[in-house]
């Protein structure tokens, strides 16, 4: 894999990367991150008692607007049609906390890892807007790709 800036141009100014010779390819891109909590705010969410209402299936909702509007949010990102996006959220009682998976995918010419880790930063931070009351001291971490298929780079998994 080449360590080439593709965002530059031969006079070192920023540009959108041309993928109009790219052949195109079935994308998929998962990305994944969690977010920890009190046991008080778990336990909100869980029984969904937190006064702004049913904070998983709004952060679901969020993740997938979010990566829907990531190239408004990432300055080099292309817009993509996206085929489809998926969202899960794993409960996690032993942090405890919430993993929360986006899954993006599309027939195109560039791939959609940006897609899928906006949906989740997205989503995470929803959850922590909508509890923040009862809890202050979350933390979001761990935002990673977990894999991609498609595209000139290969697919990636994550070990």
């Amino acid at each position: 894999m080449s360590a080439d800036l593709t965002h530059l141009d031969e006079k070192k100014r920023p540009k959108m990367v041309d993928v109009g010779k790219k052949e195109e390819s079935e994308r998929v891109a998962v990305a994944s991150g969690t977010i920890k909590m009190s046991q008080e705010a778990y336990k909100a969410v869980i029984d969904q008692t937190t006064k702004k209402g049913a904070v998983l299936h709004t952060a679901v909702i969020a993740a997938i607007m979010g990566a829907k509007k990531t190239p408004d949010l990432i300055p080099m990102c292309h817009p993509l049609l996206l085929t489809s996006i998926d969202c899960d959220i794993e409960e996690l009682p032993e942090l405890p906390g919430f993993k929360l998976f986006v899954t993006c995918r599309l027939k195109g010419r560039t791939g959609v890892e940006m897609e899928a880790l906006t949906g989740v930063s997205i989503g995470l931070l929803t959850i922590y807007d909508m509890v923040k009351a009862i809890d202050k001291g979350m933390i979001i971490e761990n935002i990673r790709l977990e894999r991609k298929s498609g595209g000139k780079s290969g697919d990636f998994v994550r070990q």
